[in-house]
């Protein structure tokens, strides 16, 4: 089940590698998450000190009355990766042109889950290129439809 979807990640990113990590959360935050209050639009994945962090994403309170005084709506909040899956992540981050993009939160067996991608942002030419190719394709389909 998919609880919050980055769209503009594939239009503005060419995925390269798809990969998915667990994520650090309060309880409330949860709760929020899966009632759908929460964004990853202009997020991001950063590693820092041997560990993965989401940077930028919005989780809003569950319940706007009741909010823990502390709480701040777009903190860091830690990726659980495995060593291996870290140290390739690591190398792969600081390649050229390559960035960590969030793609999906989901949940799996009752655990909220990020989907993120290794990726390459795509020129201005090649997201019109990637437009017109789906406009065309749609038009082929509406011709086949009748």
């Amino acid at each position: 089940m998919s609880y919050a979807e980055n769209s503009r990640a594939r239009f503005d990113y060419e995925i390269l590698e798809k990969m998915s990590a667990g994520i650090v959360l309060a309880g409330y935050e949860v709760k929020a998450i899966k009632a759908g209050k929460c964004s990853i639009r202009g997020a991001y994945v950063k590693i820092l000190q041997n560990e993965a962090w989401l940077v930028g994403a919005q989780v809003s309170p569950y319940q706007p009355n009741n909010v823990p005084l502390t709480y701040d709506p777009q903190r860091t909040r830690k990726l659980l990766v495995k060593k291996n899956e870290l140290k390739y992540l690591l190398g792969k981050s600081q390649e050229k042109g390559l960035t960590l993009v969030p793609l999906n939160l989901v949940g799996e067996h009752g655990l909220v889950k990020l989907e993120f991608a290794i990726a390459r942002g795509k020129k201005n030419y090649d997201k019109r290129a990637t437009t017109a190719a789906r406009e065309t394709k749609r038009k082929v389909q509406r011709a086949l439809k009748g």
